[in-house]
Parts: structure tokens; sequence; C-alpha cells
């Protein structure tokens, strides 16, 4: 059902890092309620389980409670208002995450539907790397991509060579 239900290339690129770091015996903590790419990793054969839709930014009862080996972070970090709290919770060794990076040509990303859908940040690479560094992280390796679209126009071609995506794999110092 998901295999065939989601952005080709990011989520292809995601699946081929995670497949390099992390062993489908370790069990997964997700950040996020269920979404088609944790879907995809589980159907993959990896042993993932997302938290429950709480506030991440004052709730992080899931990261306390949690005895998974690695926690993962796709693309919700730049939602919170204070990602650093939630980096320095994690209990688990290892960490595997993404984040759309700022684009000098773009603002920020803001649904136009959807009050929740925005991006508190969007991280510089070096940014995220400090702020792993900060909250504990040593980064063992790390990804760019480029996300382009079919549409014309000065943005959509400059989305063709300007790195969109940044995918890290860390362990705790």
């Amino acid at each position: 059902m998901y295999e065939n239900n989601y952005p080709k290339k990011r989520y292809q690129l995601t699946l081929d890092f995670v497949n390099q770091h992390i062993p489908k015996t370790d069990s997964i903590l997700d950040l996020g309620v269920k979404n088609p790419l944790s879907q995809l990793l589980k159907l993959k054969g990896f042993d993932i389980h997302n938290t429950d839709g709480e506030d991440l930014d004052i709730d992080f009862s899931s990261l306390e409670n949690s005895t998974a080996e690695v926690v993962s972070a796709f693309e919700i970090l730049e939602h919170l208002v204070a990602p650093f709290n939630v980096l320095s919770k994690i209990k688990s060794k290892k960490l595997i995450a993404s984040v759309p990076l700022r684009l000098w040509f773009a603002s920020a990303y803001k649904s136009k539907t959807d009050p929740w859908d925005r991006h508190f940040h969007e991280f510089e690479d070096w940014q995220f790397d400090w702020l792993l560094q900060k909250a504990g992280w040593e980064i063992k390796a790390s990804k760019k991509w480029t996300n382009p679209t079919k549409k014309i126009g000065l943005r959509p071609f400059l989305r063709w060579f300007t790195p969109r995506y940044y995918i890290i794999y860390a362990e705790r110092v």
C-alpha cells in the first residue's frame, strides 16, 4: 500500500541511508505519528514504532519511556520551537534524522490549509550539525540531496542544483 504512495526520490534516498547505518534488528522510535515513510520502513523489515502525536516541545514521555536502540526524526525537528530539548532527552545511543535545508531563494514552508504544518526552523547544514553537537551527538555520516520540481520558473530551476534535504546518522557522545 505505502510502497507506491510516497515521494520516490526523497523516500528512496532516506531508505538507502537507513539501510546503510541501521540494522533491521535494532528497534526504532520514530518521532511523529505514523506516516508513509515509517510505514515504508516497516514494510521493508524495520522494527519501527511512532510517537502518539504529543507536542514534543513540552511532552518528552515517549522519549523517556522508550527502550528503542535508535530514534529517527524524519522532517519533524523543523516543526519544533526547541529541537534541542528533544535531541538532548533521547536515551537511545543512535539517531537518524533528516531536515529540509534553508533555501536562500525561498521563504520557510507554511501550509495554506493546515495551521500545524509549518516550519519554525529551516536549517543550514552547519546549524543542524552544531545543534546536534550541543545536544550530545557526534555525526558519523551525512548526505544532502536536491528536490527538483517539474514547474517552470527561476525557483524551480534552482531546486535542480540546490540541496533541499539533509540526513545524518549520529551516535551519543
